[in-house]
């Protein structure tokens, strides 16, 4: 834009200068808008060259744009000129509004600084107004919106050189140049901001197709795996409702996709493992338990849950893996009943009884003071004296220890049958199968045991355990019986015993002796077994040696 009479400006000028100014807006990318400011300074300012430097995000300044000279612009294009040095400039020499003019006079001191410049040789100026080769004018362009322009962030220096008509700008040069800066930055921060806005679109396209890549493998992995897969809804109205099955669940069920939608885990859960399932659940983590099959089955599993967490919203839902461990779980539990029963008739062996009666005694000493109390909240002494195995129960009392919530048992006085039930241990004792053994073989001893087992199983109830303590040793716990009861049991079961057992080919007969103890707490198994044995012997010594077998 050439100097023109002030105040008069031509309206074609201003139509130039408005249409750089619209070029720099509609630019498609950041070097675009720089170039653009390069261009529009030369082409509608009326200077011969112009450089646009950029502020990096390390601070310091890079000559991004150049316009008017070629041969410049291959030269600076590109280099960077730190920070301070351009602070320098724009803080020495004359303020032109927001504009900075170093005369020659007074930029000779910048010559040897790190700033990019193009050196132009050229006559003294003639006149007070004239362009001197080594004037500087720089338009600082801050960021859009700042009031006082310098005041706000620093995004970059105009530089221009050789006005066309050779002279200083007048104060409409000034001010067009200023306008042009401030509309300049307007339209950098613009680029940047499309810039990145486009960056982040290209990264949140990224991370979406990565994000459908691990959703479709997580679907792969989740409907193809081998094992069972669910998820399930954490918390709310609907915890644990199931959302989704893979078909190896849906197999190992017997169950279609759309029916395990209608379920929870716990409604599919067995009744005795659904304390378990609610701690996995709640915790997260590994479990054993059986889950019922459609036809009304169930199969045992290994079910392992991981709480899928939102960032936002906290735990949201429960990937559950679920393996079948049936043949596993059956080797386990054989294990285990080998452990405890006798491999011969398949009774409760020894450690087994011990462990069943330990389980309902206990020996658990109380002090003075807290027999008083139980005595205050029960209304009624609940206790005799202490023994030395802890106490004995007034006769069919219950009492109830306020330590472990344990319901004690208590024995039937001896001497009469007053109503008081208790745990009868009946010692049963076979008469004659020594001599079985001795005249035809082990195998009809073994025989022999295996049906009295039988025999004794089908004689008590359910509920009752009957157990197998060695040799020709059984023992009976029967809980709930009275004195006479277990008198009535201990008959019943001698009755089918010495009833004739098919044995080799042969028909033999065995008879039976019982003892009957009571188990009440404060004894031990041993103490209480030992009690039973010895009330067995004084029967057996207690009947002729030629009734023993016919009972």
């Amino acid at each position: 834009m050439e100097t023109e009479s002030e105040p008069y400006v031509r309206l074609a000028s201003l139509r130039q200068l408005h249409q750089v100014m619209a070029d720099m807006n509609t630019a498609r990318s950041l070097a675009d808008t720089l170039q653009t400011v390069a261009d529009g300074v030369v082409n509608a300012l009326g200077y011969e060259m112009a450089c646009v430097n950029l502020v990096r995000p390390d601070g310091d300044l890079v000559v991004a744009a150049f316009s008017g000279n070629s041969a410049a612009e291959a030269l600076i294009t590109g280099r960077v000129g730190s920070r301070d040095s351009w602070l320098r400039r724009l803080n020495m020499g004359e303020q032109w509004g927001d504009l900075v003019f170093i005369p020659h006079t007074e930029g000779w001191v910048l010559d040897d600084d790190d700033v990019p410049q193009w050196y132009t040789d050229g006559p003294a100026p003639r006149f007070e107004d004239e362009w001197h080769p080594s004037d500087r004018l720089f338009a600082p362009m801050y960021t859009p919106g700042v009031q006082g322009g310098s005041s706000g962030e620093l995004l970059g220096v105009i530089s221009v050189d050789r006005p066309r008509n050779g002279r200083r700008p007048g104060a409409w040069g000034r001010e067009a140049l200023q306008m042009y800066a401030f509309q300049a930055a307007i339209a950098i921060s613009n680029a940047r901001l499309r810039a990145n806005m486009q960056r982040a679109l290209v990264r949140l396209e990224r991370e979406q197709q990565a994000l459908r890549a691990s959703e479709e493998s997580f679907r792969q992995a989740f409907e193809y795996a081998p094992s069972g897969m669910a998820i399930a809804e954490m918390g709310g109205d609907q915890h644990g409702r199931i959302l989704r099955t893979n078909d190896a669940l849906c197999r190992l069920l017997g169950r279609p996709a759309s029916a395990m939608r209608r379920y929870s885990f716990s409604d599919l859960v067995h009744p005795e493992d659904i304390g378990t399932l609610l701690r996995t659940s709640a915790e997260g983590g590994r479990a054993e338990l059986r889950l019922g099959r459609r036809d009304g089955s169930y199969v045992w599993v290994s079910l392992r849950n991981s709480v899928v967490a939102d960032a936002a919203d906290g735990p949201r839902f429960l990937l559950t893996h679920v393996e079948e461990i049936e043949e596993r779980k059956r080797r386990e539990l054989q294990l285990a009943h080998r452990a405890s029963h006798d491999s011969l008739t398949g009774l409760p062996n020894s450690a087994e009884l011990r462990s069943r009666l330990s389980a309902r005694l206990c020996r658990r000493q109380a002090q003075a003071g807290e027999l008083e109390s139980l005595d205050a909240a029960y209304g009624h002494p609940a206790f005799d004296a202490p023994t030395a195995h802890g106490f004995d129960f007034a006769p069919g009392a219950e009492a109830y220890d306020g330590f472990d919530h344990h319901v004690h048992t208590v024995a039937p006085e001896d001497g009469h049958d007053d109503g008081a039930k208790g745990l009868a241990v009946l010692f049963c004792d076979l008469d004659g199968f020594k001599s079985i053994n001795d005249r035809f073989g082990h195998n009809a001893g073994d025989t022999v045991l295996i049906e009295v087992a039988r025999r004794l199983s089908r004689g008590v109830r359910d509920g009752d355990t009957v157990a197998r303590l060695g040799g020709d040793e059984f023992v009976i716990l029967a809980d709930g019986l009275g004195k006479a009861d277990a008198q009535d049991l201990a008959v019943r079961l001698r009755n089918e015993i010495i009833q004739p057992i098919r044995a080799e080919g042969r028909a033999v007969r065995v008879g039976a002796s019982f003892g009957i103890g009571w188990a009440h707490c404060g004894m031990t198994a041993d103490e209480v077994l030992k009690s039973a044995d010895e009330r067995m012997y004084v029967e057996k010594r207690s009947r002729p040696k030629q009734h023993r077998r016919a009972g």
